[in-house]
C-alpha cells in the first residue's frame, strides 16, 4: 500500500468514527452492490474514496470578467464550452479546453435589454439560446430570447418571451419554446407557449416558422414560468440506482393528481379557503358548467348570492366555471410504455391558489408537435375548446425557486421554500410567508412520484414577493445548488447527505457541473465572480500532467547564471 493508500485508510477509519450513520449507509449499500449478481460491485472503501476524493470542492480559479452580478451558467453538451449571463447585460462564452479562458462576449444593451438571465446550448452545440429582460415602450419590462450561432457568434433571431421568467428552452436542434401572456381579468390570464424556429430570418416565406403549442388558462394571478423539456427516451438507463427501491418504500408521496380524473383531483387538491355564505355552485358531476355560470349570474342579479363575495372571488369562480367547459381533455396514457418512446414532457412552474409558483405542470409533447410545420393550435379542436389541460400537476406547497433534470432526464430536482403547515390562502395577491430553509425535492418522472425525502441544508432570506430563482444542477452522483447564505452546496444523490459548502462573498445564483466530468463544478455569484472547483483527485491528475523541467537542463541554467 502506497503513501496515498495509507492516508486514505487512516481517513476512512476517522470517517467511520465521525460519521457512524453515513458509514452504516455506505456499508449497507456496498453490501447490496457487492453481490455477484449485481451489475457493478462496490466496496465500502471504494464508496468512501468516491465521497472523499471526487467531490469538486477545491477552488482552482476565480473568473472576474463580469462587472455585475452573475446570474446563470450553462455548459455545452461536449463540455468544451460554457456560457455565463449577468446583470452587466452580456453573455460570455468560455473555452474549457486545457485552461478556462474567455472566448467571446456579446453585449445585449444595443437590443434594449436590461440584463441577460439564462442560456442553453442546443443538442449539437451549434446554437446558444440566451434569455434576457427586454425594456419596451414606457420602460415596460418583458422578456426576449436571442439565438446566437457558435460558428461565428452572430445573432440569428430574436423572439419575444413573456413573462421574462419563462426563460425558454430548446425542444430539438433547431426549435425553441417561448411564452406569451394575455390578460383576461385582474387575476385571470392565459399563457400561450410557442414553438419557434431558430433561423427566423432566412426561412422561406412559405414555411411556418412559428407555431402555437399550448394555450393554458391561469387562475388567481399565477402564470406559467421556467419551462424545460424532459426526453422520455433517456429513461432506459437511469443513472440513480443505488438505493432507489429503499428510498421509494421509505419516502412519503407528494400530492400528485391527474387533471383528467375527477376522483384523483378532488382527493389531492389543497383545502380551499372558507367561502362567504353564497349559493353552492354546481360541480363537474352535476349541472353543466355553462348552466352553472348562468346560475351564478342569475343569483347575483336576483340577490341570491350575498354581496360578501369580493370581485376577486367572483372572478375566480367565473374563471373556474369557464375553464371547466372550455378546456380540451388531457391526452390518455401520459406515462410512456414503449421503451423507445419519442415522447417528451414540457415541464414548468404554475399555480392555482396564488401568484407564487407552487405547482409543477407537466404536458406531454407528441411527435407531430415537435416541428413548426403542419397545423397550428386550434385547427384540430372543437370550437368550444379554448384551452389545453395539463396532463399532470405536482403540488409543492411552497414557493418553487429552482428546478433541474438529472442527466438521464428520469428525475426532477426542485428547490422550494415551504409555506406554513395548514396555511389558508384567502387572497391570491397575499401568498403565505415562506421558510428561510430551502427544501430540495426529488421526483421520478416515470412514475410521477416523489422518491426522496427533501434535502435541507441551504437557506434563502428574501420575502415571497421578492423571491428569485436559484439554479441547481445534477450530475451522475451529485446534485448542487446555490443559496442566499453566500455558499454553494453539493449533496450525494445516493445517500442524501451534504458533502461540501463552497464559499462566495455574496448570493450564489447558479451552479453547473461539466456534463463529461462531474469532478468539475462552476458557481456564479452576486459578488460578480465565477468560481471553478475541482476534486482532490482531479487536482492530483492535473498536477501530474504538468511538464517538469529536466534536471540536467535546470542544473545547466543555474551554472550559466553563476
Amino acid at each position: 500500500m502506497g503513501v496515498q493508500g495509507l492516508k486514505m485508510l487512516c481517513l476512512s477509519l476517522l470517517f467511520t468514527e465521525t460519521f457512524p450513520e453515513l458509514s452504516r449507509q455506505v456499508l449497507s449499500v456496498a453490501a447490496v452492490q457487492g453481490d455477484p449478481g449485481s451489475c457493478s460491485a462496490v466496496s465500502w472503501y471504494d464508496e468512501f474514496q468516491r465521497l472523499y476524493d471526487t467531490i469538486p470542492c477545491v477552488e482552482v480559479q476565480a473568473l472576474k470578467e463580469h462587472n455585475d452580478q452573475v446570474l446563470h451558467l450553462s455548459f455545452s453538451h461536449s463540455g468544451c464550452l460554457f456560457a455565463s449571463c449577468s446583470k452587466d447585460c452580456t453573455v460570455k462564452i468560455w473555452s474549457n479546453e486545457l485552461d478556462i479562458a474567455l472566448q467571446h462576449s456579446s453585449n445585449m444593451r444595443p437590443y434594449n435589454w436590461s440584463y441577460t438571465q439564462f442560456s442553453q446550448f442546443n443538442s449539437d452545440d451549434s446554437l446558444l439560446l440566451v434569455s434576457g429582460v427586454f425594456v419596451g415602450p414606457h420602460n415596460s419590462s418583458s422578456g426576449e430570447i436571442a439565438v446566437i450561432s457558435m460558428e461565428n457568434f452572430t445573432l440569428l433571431s430574436r423572439v419575444r418571451n413573456k413573462p421574462y421568467d419563462v426563460f425558454g428552452c430548446w425542444l430539438n436542434e433547431t426549435n425553441l419554446i417561448s411564452g406569451n401572456l394575455h390578460r383576461i381579468g385582474r387575476i385571470t390570464s392565459c399563457s400561450v407557449l410557442w414553438l419557434n424556429n431558430a433561423f427566423q430570418g432566412i426561412e422561406s416565406e412559405n414555411v411556418n416558422v412559428v407555431k402555437r403549442l399550448f394555450k393554458i388558462q391561469n387562475l388567481n394571478a399565477s402564470t406559467i414560468r421556467t419551462v424545460m423539456v424532459a426526453d422520455c427516451s433517456r429513461y432506459d438507463s437511469p443513472d440513480l440506482l443505488l438505493d432507489y427501491e429503499e428510498q421509494l418504500a421509505a419516502s412519503s408521496t407528494c400530492p400528485v393528481f391527474d387533471l383528467g380524473s375527477d376522483s384523483e383531483e378532488e382527493g389531492a387538491k389543497p383545502k380551499p379557503p372558507p367561502e362567504p355564505a353564497v349559493q353552492e355552485l354546481p360541480d363537474a358531476g352535476g349541472v353543466p358548467a355553462e348552466h352553472g355560470l348562468q346560475q351564478l349570474f342569475d343569483g347575483i342579479v336576483e340577490g341570491h348570492v350575498r354581496p360578501a363575495m369580493t370581485e376577486t372571488e367572483l372572478e375566480t369562480k367565473v374563471a373556474e366555471l369557464f375553464v371547466r367547459n372550455r378546456t380540451k381533455p388531457p391526452e390518455p396514457n401520459l406515462l410512456p410504455t414503449d421503451s423507445n418512446s419519442k415522447t417528451k414532457y414540457l415541464i414548468f412552474t404554475t399555480g392555482c391558489l396564488t401568484y407564487s409558483p407552487h405547482q409543477i405542470g407537466i404536458k406531454r409533447i407528441l411527435p407531430h408537435q415537435m416541428t413548426t410545420a403542419g397545423p397550428v393550435l386550434g385547427e384540430e379542436r372543437r370550437s368550444d375548446e379554448f384551452f389545453d389541460s395539463l396532463d399532470h400537476v405536482i403540488d409543492i406547497h411552497g414557493h418553487i425557486i429552482g428546478m433541474g433534470l438529472s442527466p438521464d432526464h428520469r428525475y426532477l430536482y426542485v428547490n422550494s421554500r415551504a409555506w406554513p403547515r395548514d396555511c389558508v390562502i384567502s387572497d391570491p395577491m397575499q401568498p403565505p410567508p415562506i421558510a428561510e430553509e430551502i427544501d430540495l425535492h426529488v421526483f421520478d418522472l416515470k412514475t410521477m412520484k416523489e422518491v426522496k425525502r427533501a434535502l435541507r441544508a441551504h437557506r434563502a432570506y428574501t420575502p415571497n414577493e421578492e423571491c428569485f430563482f436559484i439554479f441547481l444542477d445534477v450530475s451522475r452522483d451529485f446534485v448542487a445548488s446555490g443559496a442566499e447564505d453566500r455558499h454553494g452546496y453539493i449533496w450525494d444523490r445516493h445517500y442524501n447527505i451534504c458533502l461540501a459548502k463552497l464559499q462566495h462573498d455574496n448570493v450564489v445564483n447558479s451552479v453547473a457541473f461539466s456534463p463529461v466530468e462531474q469532478e468539475l463544478l462552476l458557481t456564479a455569484s452576486d459578488d460578480t465572480t465565477i468560481k471553478v472547483w475541482r476534486s482532490p483527485r482531479a487536482m492530483r491528475i492535473r498536477q501530474a500532467r504538468r511538464p517538469r523541467p529536466r534536471k540536467l537542463l535546470f542544473s545547466w541554467l543555474l551554472n550559466q547564471k553563476s
